[in-house]
C-alpha cells in the first residue's frame, strides 16, 4: 500500500510539474502541429544584456565544454530520423556551430548556434556580423536537474566572446516557462513578442504582437 502512495505521489508531482513549468500548453501546441495546426506565440531574446555570473554546476564530476561534429551529432542526437532532424543537419551542414558539455566520455548536453540570416516559421530574422542566434538547447535526461543548461550557455557566450561575437539572440516558446527561467538567470531580457500562424506546413503568418 505504501509503494502504491509513493507511486500515485509521484505522478501527481510529474503532472504538477508539467503544469507549473508551462508544459501542458506547450504539449497541447505540440500536438496539433503534429496534425498540422501550429499556433506559436514566441519571444524574440537578447541574451546577456549585461556580464552574468558563471552558473554554478550541482554535481561533483567534472564537466568540460567543446565543439562537436556532425558525426559527434549523429552518435548522440536526441532527434529520430525524420523532418526535425534533417532540418537539424542541414543546419550543421550551411554552418551551425555544436556545443557540447561532456562528462566521463559522454555528452551531457549540447545546444547550437547560427551565425548567418535564418527564417523561423515564416519571419525573416537578420544577424550582423557580430551576432549570433543560439537555438536547439538539450540536456539528456541523467544529467537533467544540475544546472547544466545555464552553465553551457555561459561557456557558449564565452566562446563567442572569442570569435568577436558580443550580441546574442535566441527564441524561447511563450508557454515554456522553464527555458524563461534559466534565461532570466543570465541576464536576458526579451525584445518582442510574437505569433507565429503555419497551417498543414503551407500557409504561414507571422505577427508583432508587443515591444518591450
Amino acid at each position: 500500500m505504501k509503494i502504491e502512495k509513493n507511486k500515485k505521489i509521484s505522478k501527481i508531482d510529474r503532472y504538477w510539474g508539467i503544469i507549473r513549468n508551462g508544459l501542458f500548453l506547450l504539449g497541447l501546441r505540440n500536438q496539433l502541429a503534429k496534425i498540422g495546426i501550429d499556433i506559436t506565440p514566441y519571444y524574440w531574446v537578447q541574451e546577456e544584456t549585461e556580464p552574468c555570473s558563471e552558473p554554478i554546476i550541482k554535481d561533483d564530476a567534472t564537466y568540460t565544454v567543446r565543439y562537436l561534429n556532425q558525426e559527434e551529432l549523429k552518435k548522440v542526437c536526441h532527434l529520430k530520423p525524420g523532418e526535425d532532424y534533417d532540418r537539424m543537419m542541414e543546419g550543421v551542414e550551411k554552418g551551425q556551430l555544436i556545443i557540447g558539455l561532456e562528462t566521463n566520455h559522454k555528452i551531457a548536453a549540447y545546444t547550437f548556434v547560427e551565425l548567418n540570416d535564418f527564417d523561423f516559421k515564416g519571419r525573416k530574422f537578420e544577424l550582423g556580423p557580430h551576432e549570433a542566434y543560439l537555438l536547439n538547447m538539450w540536456t539528456f535526461h541523467e544529467y537533467r536537474g544540475k544546472n547544466l543548461a545555464p552553465y553551457l550557455r555561459f561557456q557558449t557566450y564565452r566562446l563567442l566572446q572569442e570569435k568577436g561575437v558580443s550580441t546574442k539572440y535566441s527564441i524561447t516558446n511563450y508557454f515554456n516557462k522553464s527555458s524563461i527561467k534559466f534565461k532570466n538567470k543570465l541576464n536576458s531580457k526579451h525584445l518582442f513578442l510574437y505569433l507565429s500562424i503555419v497551417l498543414f506546413k503551407r500557409y504561414k503568418w507571422n505577427f508583432k504582437l508587443r515591444n518591450y
